[in-house]
């Protein structure tokens, strides 16, 4: 009985998660304004993240391969009417996040500094390339990004490898989409390259930063909710 739990249990996962994905793109509550070129930062990718954290890669898999295939259906422009470039990018985010999750949860303290370096670098490219279209966007990204990046690895730092674990495994699943779904169409032509970097830089940072926050927040609570739940259940 126990080992027909865990298949159910990632299906049931996997359709909450994949419904919650559509959901966020039919209401557009999925969508939030930035002050870059492309306007919104998507966080329709994050149940894929969640899954990949939560389940494993095949759960994340198949949340993205949903992700992807509402994104083909609801498509308006020709490259997302291409599932190589709506579809197969976003299969990945899960296995990705995923693996980065499962590489990082014992994490050294010398790997958080190499890691916030690298943030840090990243953060430097995206306030640049905003500081071209607005100033006090600039600074807003800078100040909350400096901020963000020093409080998870001040956590990290204190030992709390988890939550610096969930945060860059959820970095790595949003660049998945945004380098896999920008590099495929470059790749088929739908768009230049010089546009693709624009647009990777000013919108895969934001959404980096928000599907961080959104799955430290909900991974975090989900597991603590079913630590409780087990300790009840032994009580018994």
């Amino acid at each position: 009985m126990e080992r027909s739990a865990l298949p159910v249990r990632k299906i049931v996962v996997a359709g909450v998660l994949s419904a919650i994905a559509i959901l966020l793109g039919v209401t557009r509550l999925g969508f939030i304004p930035v002050p870059t070129p492309a306007a919104d930062a998507t966080i329709m990718h994050v149940p894929a993240i969640i899954g990949g954290v939560l389940e494993g890669p095949l759960v994340g898999a198949i949340i993205g391969t949903i992700f992807g295939i509402f994104s083909f259906i609801q498509g308006t422009i020709p490259a997302f009417k291409d599932p190589l470039v709506a579809i197969l990018p976003r299969i990945l985010i899960g296995i990705t996040t995923y693996l980065a999750y499962r590489a990082l949860r014992r994490v050294s303290v010398p790997a958080v500094l190499v890691l916030s370096g690298f943030l840090l670098g990243c953060l430097a490219v995206f306030v640049y390339e905003v500081g071209k279209i607005s100033l006090p966007g600039a600074f807003l990204a800078a100040g909350s990004g400096l901020g963000i990046i020093a409080a998870f690895a001040f956590l990290a730092s204190r030992g709390q490898s988890v939550t610096f674990a969930l945060t860059i495994a959820a970095i790595v699943g949003t660049l998945t989409n945004t380098i896999g779904v920008l590099g495929m169409g470059v790749l088929r032509g739908y768009w230049a390259a010089g546009v693709a970097w624009t647009v990777g830089v000013t919108q895969g940072i934001p959404e980096a930063i928000v599907a961080a926050i959104i799955t430290v927040a909900v991974v975090t609570t989900w597991k603590s909710a079913e630590t409780g739940i087990g300790r009840r259940q032994a009580q018994m």
